[in-house]
C-alpha cells in the first residue's frame, strides 16, 4: 500500500497529464512582416490589374474613334465620287441650271475640305494608338486653318487626353493668338476677346475632343500664323501653331 506521500505524487501526476489536465493550446509566433508581406502582394496586383483594364479601355476608345472616322470617309467619298462624275458630264452640265451648278461645285468643295479633314483626323488618330499609357497628358494634334470670303477663317484641331485615375477627366480654356499684317504692321488679336463670349473657348474631355470656330480679322488684313493654347487656370498646358 503507497504511503500518502507517494499518494500525493500520483495524484499531482495525474492532475498534470491525465484527463484533468488543463488543456494546452500551441500557437506558432511569426513575425507581422510576414502576414503585410501577402496583402501588399495583393493590393499591388489589384492595382496592377485595374490599370490594365483602363489602358484596354483607352486603346478601345482611339480604335473605335477612327472607325467611325473611316466610316465617315468612305461615305462622304462615295458622294463625292458620284457628285464628280454628275458635275464632269457635258450632257448632264448643259442641263443643269448655272444655280444649281454652282451648288453642287460649292458642295463638291466642302467635300474635299471635309474629306481632307478626315484624312488628317485618321492619321492624328493612328498615331495616338502607340501613346496610350502615359497618363495625365494633354496634347494639341493638327490644327488647320481655312480662309473664307470677307476676311473671316475658320479652324479645327484635336485636343487629345490620356487621363490618369486621380483625373479621369480633363477641364480647361482654349485660348487662340492671331498675327496677322496689317498697313504694313504686325497685329495680334487674341481669343476670346470682349466681342465672344468665355464659355465658348472652355473645354472639357475624358479622352478625345474636336473643337472648331470661325474669327475675323479687319479688312484689309493677312494671316501670318495662328496659335492655339490650352491652360488649365493660369498654368499653359499645351500649344500648337500654324499657318495657312
Amino acid at each position: 500500500m503507497p504511503t500518502p506521500a507517494v499518494s500525493l505524487r500520483l495524484r499531482k501526476f495525474r492532475n498534470r497529464f491525465g484527463i484533468a489536465a488543463p488543456r494546452v493550446v500551441v500557437r506558432s509566433q511569426l513575425p507581422w512582416q510576414w502576414l503585410a508581406l501577402p496583402i501588399l502582394l495583393l493590393f499591388f496586383l489589384f492595382a496592377l490589374l485595374g490599370w490594365m483594364f483602363l489602358q484596354r479601355n483607352q486603346v478601345g476608345e482611339v480604335g473605335r474613334e477612327l472607325q467611325e472616322i473611316r466610316a465617315r470617309f468612305l461615305t462622304q467619298q462615295e458622294e463625292l465620287d458620284l457628285l464628280r462624275s454628275t458635275a464632269g458630264t457635258g450632257q448632264n452640265a448643259m442641263s443643269i441650271e448655272r444655280a444649281a451648278q454652282r451648288n453642287l461645285l460649292s458642295r463638291i468643295k466642302d467635300l474635299e475640305q471635309e474629306n481632307a479633314a478626315l484624312k488628317e483626323d485618321m492619321l492624328l488618330f493612328e498615331r495616338l494608338i502607340p501613346v496610350v499609357g502615359d497618363e495625365d497628358v494633354l496634347r494639341l494634334e493638327g490644327l488647320r486653318l481655312i480662309a473664307d470670303e470677307g476676311g473671316r477663317y475658320r479652324y479645327r484641331l484635336l485636343v487629345a487626353y490620356q487621363p490618369s485615375r486621380s483625373k479621369p477627366e480633363f477641364s480647361g480654356h482654349l485660348q487662340l493668338v492671331v498675327d496677322y499684317l496689317l498697313a504694313g504692321r504686325v497685329e495680334q488679336l487674341l481669343l476670346p476677346g470682349k466681342a465672344e463670349a468665355a464659355s465658348d473657348y472652355l473645354v472639357s474631355l475624358k479622352h478625345f475632343l474636336r473643337r472648331e470656330g470661325r474669327f475675323q480679322l479687319p479688312e484689309g488684313a493677312q494671316l501670318k500664323s495662328v496659335e492655339a493654347r490650352i491652360f488649365q487656370g493660369a498654368t499653359l498646358l499645351g500649344r500648337q501653331s500654324a499657318q495657312l
